[in-house]
Parts: C-alpha cells; sequence; structure tokens
C-alpha cells in the first residue's frame, strides 16, 4: 500500500491519538513551581498526621513546595467561593483538585457538584494554571467513582487519577474512619497523582 492511499486512514488515527493526548498532558512544572492542593478533609489529611497526609508526601516525592489548601467539611460550593483567592495569593503553576465528597455524603445533588468543579477549572484556567482531578468515589459498600468526574475530565480535556481513592477506601486496613484513609493510604494517594503527574508531563 502506498503513502497516498494511507493517507485517508493516517488523518483520523492522527486526530484519534492528539485528542486523546489532549486530555492527558500538562506543561512542564518550573523548579521553582507552587503545587496547590486544594480541597476538603481528603486534601487536608483528616486521619492521620500533618506529615502524612497527601500534599505532604507529595512534596517529598516531586521536591516542589506543595500547599495544603484542604479544608474539612467543605462542599464544592464553598470551595468554589473560597479557590479564586488562594490561587491569587500563592500563584501556583498547578492545581490538584479533589473535591465533591461532602456534597456525595449530604446528597447536595451530582450536577450542582459537577458544576461547581468546573467552575473550579475554569478559574484556574483564567489565571494560567493547568489542573489535575481527583476522583472521589461515593461513600458506600463499592466506592464507585460518580460518572461526572471522568466527563469534566474529557469535556474539558485534563488529567484525572480516578481509581485511587475507591481502592483505597474500599479497604479497611487503609482507613482511619469510614470515609477517610490512614497514613498508608494517603501514601498510596501520593504516590499515584505523583504518577500522573509524571505521565502527564508535569515532571
Amino acid at each position: 500500500m502506498s503513502f497516498l492511499t494511507q493517507r485517508p486512514l493516517l488523518l483520523p488515527l492522527c486526530i484519534l491519538l492528539l485528542c486523546c493526548s489532549s486530555q492527558t498532558e500538562l506543561p512542564r512544572l518550573t523548579p521553582e513551581a507552587v503545587i496547590l492542593a486544594f480541597g476538603d478533609s481528603l486534601t487536608y489529611g483528616s486521619g492521620a498526621r500533618a506529615e502524612q497526609a497527601y500534599p505532604a508526601v507529595l512534596k517529598r516525592l516531586t521536591g516542589h513546595k506543595v500547599v495544603n489548601a484542604g479544608v474539612p467539611g467543605e462542599e464544592t460550593e464553598d470551595g468554589l467561593k473560597r479557590l479564586p483567592d488562594v490561587l491569587d495569593e500563592l500563584q501556583p503553576e498547578l492545581l490538584i483538585l479533589c473535591h465533591g465528597g461532602n456534597d456525595l455524603i449530604r446528597k447536595r445533588g451530582e450536577e450542582q457538584a459537577a458544576a461547581n468543579l468546573r467552575s473550579m477549572i475554569v478559574a484556574a484556567r483564567k489565571r494560567g494554571i493547568a489542573v489535575l482531578l481527583i476522583a472521589v468515589p461515593k461513600p458506600g459498600v463499592l466506592f464507585s467513582v460518580p460518572e461526572f468526574y471522568k466527563s469534566i475530565s474529557a469535556e474539558m480535556h485534563i488529567p484525572i487519577e480516578q481509581k485511587v481513592l475507591a481502592d483505597v477506601l474500599s479497604r479497611r486496613s487503609l482507613k482511619s474512619d469510614a470515609i477517610h484513609p490512614n497514613a498508608e493510604g494517603y501514601r498510596l494517594m501520593a504516590e499515584a497523582v505523583y504518577r500522573q503527574l509524571v505521565e502527564a508531563g508535569a515532571l
């Protein structure tokens, strides 16, 4: 088969590859980059000591400054109100967004939680800040991840870590209580985020 006859087949393949890669690529972090870990108690590190929270572990893994901006009990509506000032104060190169768990626990409505997450991502992008999304599972026996996290990742072309929290919270040995990891669980969370950053090209 000649190159000319291959071209109709190659073009759709190239477009598909570009689309797939655009969902997972992040700009490479500069040596002085600040990473902002933003969320609720899962970011704060409830159930473990401060140095065992995933942002603290991620700081050691990456060598970058990682700021823990987790607020226990916060819902996405309040996170959306809080985020712009935090972004303007810290001016991070990367936002790691792990939010929505309290909305799910309190049954606030997945559509509104998804809308708030999208607005947070838009706020970061308006400031030239890259985003990595962490999916939070629904509490329960299976700890399944709501579809809206995957939809946001696909629609907004941002990388997502969608497995680690569901895996950790499904194992009693990795939890401090029904909805929070313990130190080992947070370590696994940080390692999964680190792998995502490497795969996406940020590190």
